[in-house]
């Protein structure tokens, strides 16, 4: 059983004993230290918001997560099964001090997290998050007394969320509802099943193919919206002769789209696409993280517009992006981010602009697909490998070595090492959660893009 604690948050398998699984004991105490940080920061804020993936440990965490916030004298706005970005929205919506989304993102059935917001809706900073752990490890925090005890509120804000994307200026309901799309989706039982469908109608679809709607939270497959998870939709894709097919992880954050011909568009390629969407219309300048396709500094070059990568999490790539002042960014694993809307990972923003982005172009050239489509960008090949550590390695030594042997090579070692080559690149990063170093490359081809990692693996 493990139990991961890093600044954005509180994250394990359920059950185990105390300080080795996520457990009540656990949960309450990271709670309150998150709780009492806030207060710290904001002292005269006294609401916070709660929501939830589908998984099946989210009622229990829900309960602790929630009376302990009340516990501590807070009002507590609580909306139920609700997705990552649509939580953070309503942090803002509710002028909250912040809230506690409780989901494990695209792990499996057996985790969970509670992820851990500030007031403007993102994830909290690395100073933020180093002073709840500090708090924990000293259980330095107080409950209220009775009379000053919180409460609890419950609150829908799908329907919210929902209606700003669709305020979008680059969002086209008319030109979706007129293109007579037939779209697949796979919810992932969780969250994806409730927020996806009602997202698809309010955008004018009409023929909508449901797989895995029901927010049951027993996964049908390993819930991260990667090719080898996907053979489902992708069958499903050819069998119902579907325009487009559109999957979401838990918590509705990560965006995977699938071609007609049941092909992955591939999710670097999600952000891609859509930045170029919204580049066409509004310059201006992009940022992702470090080991995400090149594909979309191209776009944005051939835009007018400058790329700027920032280290891996969705904090570093907000943060770099309110320094480049970029009007879209995000990550390669189908990380949406669209300041417009909010600063946020959003599969549902991405799926309102890739559908407005594919209507419009059957617009203008007649019936093309979303294969023919992902052949217009800059085609790249990510490999994606590791090398497990023995408990006796020197990782920063070996990296060291691995920046003194390409010395002669462009060099970025924000996160980890990354070796830019003139037709490739190659990100080795010590992992956060396993004992292992990742290792990604990227080159024109798959032969090209191994051949850059085995390299750099000897």
């Amino acid at each position: 059983m493990s139990l991961v604690k890093s600044i954005s948050g509180i994250r394990g398998t359920i059950g185990g004993r105390v300080g080795e699984g996520l457990n009540p004991v656990d949960i309450v105490r990271f709670t309150a230290a998150y709780a009492t940080q806030r207060r710290q920061n904001l002292p005269h804020n006294n609401r916070l918001v709660v929501g939830r993936d589908a998984r099946l440990s989210g009622a229990m965490l829900d309960a602790l997560v929630s009376n302990t916030l009340v516990a501590m004298g807070y009002e507590v706005v609580n909306i139920g099964l609700a997705t990552t970005p649509t939580t953070e929205i309503a942090v803002t919506g509710e002028q909250a001090a912040g809230g506690i989304i409780l989901t494990a993102s695209h792990n499996p059935i057996q985790w969970n997290a509670l992820k851990l917001l500030n007031e403007q809706g993102q994830f909290l900073s690395d100073k933020e998050g180093k002073q709840v752990l500090q708090i924990a490890e000293n259980e330095d925090f107080t409950f209220a007394e009775v009379m000053s005890l919180g409460s609890i509120t419950h609150k829908d804000y799908l329907q919210k969320h929902i209606e700003g994307v669709l305020a979008l200026p680059l969002v086209d309901t008319e030109a979706i509802h007129n293109a007579h799309f037939r779209v697949a989706f796979d919810g992932i039982n969780s969250v994806g099943g409730i927020a996806v469908p009602a997202l698809l109608k309010a955008l004018g679809v009409d023929d909508i193919i449901a797989l895995n709607a029901e927010p049951n939270g027993r996964f049908a497959h390993t819930p991260e919206p990667i090719p080898q998870n996907l053979t489902d939709i992708s069958n499903l894709m050819r069998q119902e002769k579907a325009d487009v097919g559109f999957v979401v992880d838990p918590d509705v954050d990560r965006l995977a789209i699938v071609c007609e011909n049941g092909d992955m568009f591939g999710e670097e390629y999600t952000l891609v696409s859509v930045a170029d969407y919204v580049l066409q219309h509004t310059p201006g300048n992009t940022v992702s993280n470090l080991s995400s396709t090149r594909a979309l500094r191209d776009v944005t070059l051939a835009r007018g517009g400058q790329y700027s990568a920032a280290a891996v999490g969705e904090v570093n790539v907000v943060t770099e992006m309110k320094r480049v002042n970029a009007i879209i960014g995000g990550e390669g694993n189908g990380g949406v981010i669209y300041p417009a809307l909010h600063a946020g990972r959003d599969a549902l923003v991405g799926i309102a602009l890739f559908l407005t982005l594919l209507a419009k172009e059957q617009e203008t050239n007649g019936n093309i697909t979303v294969s023919e489509l992902k052949k217009r960008y800059p085609q790249y090949c990510i490999s994606k490998n590791r090398i497990d550590l023995t408990p006796d390695t020197d990782v920063d030594a070996l990296l060291e070595k691995v920046k003194q042997l390409y010395k002669n090579e462009q060099i970025d070692t924000r996160d980890g090492v990354k070796i830019d080559f003139q037709h490739g690149w190659v990100h080795l990063r010590k992992s956060n959660t396993e004992p292992i170093i990742r290792i990604y490359s990227e080159a024109k081809d798959e032969q090209a893009a191994n051949a850059l990692a085995q390299e750099v693996i000897k």
